[in-house]
């Protein structure tokens, strides 16, 4: 083989070298339908993402023009506030900013949503890691009331325990129960700012997720169902399919398995 290359006068790895296919326009605007249709709230970035994964050579560029070109591309919906702010002085602030979060079990934080369900609302509570993204524990209830947060809390302290947990200003989170739950397991206690849901960000997108690709596109009939499709979609799509941007696009699964090994 080196006698081949020296007469050619090439490289020896050129020998070997394949070039890369690139999909036809047509077979890749078949495969981004596909996606688009089966993950509705994707943006170009994720959709690059899982063509990646199935082999497909293709850019965030080209992805965007084709989903552009065939009306793809989605808008972002703000989810409504879902909580009451307790009045008054609280001991408490935001210990999350300029926190470089390095480690999982550091900063789990929670927030609320709702879902229509039949011309009424029941309430989704969602507790993450913040370093991992999995989602630690959840509860769906007809009511806001105290253990619509405390129950997954009490859940997720089977498992383990967090260095920090952070809210908003919610009476469901600032309750004397909830407090004194996690003043016994040692946590710190981390809320936002009244008025600056941002400072929340972590649950805010989470929950803005769980919205977009999950809640709005579907019908629940009465709340079993949601309680069903939603569990589906936090164990069996969000953990283990959904590519994240801030896990350098792994998901939360295989972010933890990599982290751990």
């Amino acid at each position: 083989m080196r006698e081949i290359c020296e007469t050619l006068g090439v490289n020896g790895s050129s020998f070997y070298y394949q070039p890369k296919e690139y999909p036809s326009e047509d077979v890749l605007r078949a495969e981004i339908e596909k996606l688009a249709g089966r993950y509705p709230k994707y943006g170009y970035r994720r959709i690059t993402q899982l063509l990646l994964r199935q082999g497909y050579t293709v850019g965030t560029r080209r992805v965007a023009r084709l989903m552009k070109a065939n009306n793809l591309l989605v808008a972002v919906k703000r989810a409504c506030q879902t909580t009451k702010s307790l009045q008054g002085e609280k001991p408490w602030s935001n210990r999350l900013v300029n926190l470089e979060v390095s480690r999982q079990d550091q900063v789990w934080v929670s927030d609320i949503t709702y879902v229509r369900l039949n011309g009424r609302f029941i309430y989704v509570c969602l507790l993450m890691d913040v370093f991992t993204r999995m989602i630690k524990a959840w509860q769906i209830s007809q009511h806001l009331t105290q253990s619509l947060t405390l129950k997954p809390l009490e859940e997720a302290f089977c498992y383990s325990v967090p260095e920090i947990h952070h809210s908003d200003q919610g009476v469901q989170y600032l309750s004397s129960a909830y407090i004194t739950t996690l003043e016994e397991h040692g946590v710190e206690i981390s809320v936002a700012a009244r008025g600056r849901p941002w400072e929340n960000g972590y649950a805010e997108r989470l929950i803005r997720t769980l919205k977009e690709e999950e809640v709005d596109i579907n019908d629940y009939q009465n709340i079993t169902e949601a309680r069903d499709r939603i569990g589906y979609f936090i164990t069996q799509v969000y953990h283990q399919k959904r590519p994240h941007a801030a896990l350098g696009y792994l998901t939360p699964m295989e972010f933890q398995r990599k982290t751990l090994s």
